[in-house]
């Protein structure tokens, strides 16, 4: 292996995607640096301008006329951040998400146009083939925050979703498959009915694979949203993964003009109560009932998110 075999293959592949190709419309009117800038913003609800040159490895100078191009369009709103004064905060307005979303879409066509190519028996060995290269030129360090991201469900999602709400809450807590027949209905519902504007689902991914959820949904109380079926895999908990899903459901709830978020959930699942705690989520009320096989005490939250005046 040569550093010329390596040149090589970034030339190949970059070629391949389309990555310089700006007669494609690719990432039109964007360069291919904006669009990834886009692309964070859109998968990190909030985010400073300092950790987004960190992550990205940009020049402060170089990021900051990026920003100000996306302020003159109108794509990010500015402010100072809500944990630190002496930081900015960057947020994407609506249209800043219909930008983002585009070029997303024009990037899932193309890949999807790609591996069209490759029949279904030689697609675990690309993947494998992925992993190799990740592992070895990533030098074995732990995954970080800033390497997941939040995304719209793909094709299986769903069906992950209940799969792996399923084994989870069996392994620790033993809860039997009435849970699993519970989530399968409510993942169903979302997939059968549901408002693309007022309801949405996010996958938190790590090195290609699902490794999170949460879901926003209409609930039957006029102007409120309802949070359901947050999980965050054993193997990548302590990266923040809960904290980003829980916020990017507020941030959407309120942009869309919901009042109040609601979620259920049972005293026993103690992580998931930190992380609503820590979002000003209040307890309106506990039950006890018996329930996937054990008595439990379930929970209700609720978080305003309007002023009262508003």
């Amino acid at each position: 292996m040569t550093v010329q075999d390596l040149r090589s293959f970034n030339r190949f592949y970059t070629n391949l995607i389309g990555a310089l190709d700006y007669g494609r419309h690719l990432y039109a009117p964007y360069t291919l640096t904006e669009s990834r800038v886009l692309y964070e913003l859109a998968h990190a609800p909030r985010t400073d301008a300092a950790d987004l040159r960190a992550q990205l490895h940009l020049d402060a100078g170089y990021l900051s006329r990026i920003l100000n191009r996306f302020e003159g369009d109108g794509l990010i709103e500015r402010g100072p951040s809500e944990t630190d004064p002496r930081r900015t905060r960057i947020t994407l307005t609506a249209r800043g998400r219909e930008a983002a979303s585009l070029l997303d879409e024009r990037a899932q066509e193309t890949v999807g146009a790609l591996l069209a190519k490759v029949g279904p028996a030689d697609r675990p060995r690309l993947a494998e083939a992925l992993r190799t290269v990740r592992a070895l030129l990533g030098e074995g360090r732990a995954p970080r925050p800033e390497d997941v991201v939040l995304r719209e469900p793909g094709p299986g999602d769903l069906g992950w979703i209940v799969q792996r709400n399923a084994a989870l809450y069996r392994a620790e807590y033993g809860w039997n498959a009435d849970y699993e027949g519970l989530v399968a209905r409510i993942v169903a519902d979302f997939a059968q009915d549901h408002d693309p504007h007022l309801e949405r689902v996010w996958i938190a991914e790590l090195d290609g694979r699902p490794v999170g959820c949460v879901m926003c949904v209409r609930d039957e109380a006029p102007g409120t949203a309802r949070l359901r079926l947050l999980l965050v895999e054993p193997d990548t908990r302590g990266l923040g993964i809960g904290d980003r899903l829980v916020t990017a459901v507020i941030e959407f709830a309120r942009g869309v003009g919901y009042r109040e978020l609601v979620l259920w959930t049972n005293d026993v699942l103690s992580a998931a109560r930190r992380i609503y705690q820590r979002h000003g989520f209040v307890l309106a009320a506990e039950t006890r009932h018996r329930s996937f096989g054990h008595d439990l005490v379930g929970q209700d939250w609720r978080l305003e998110l309007r002023e009262s005046g508003d």
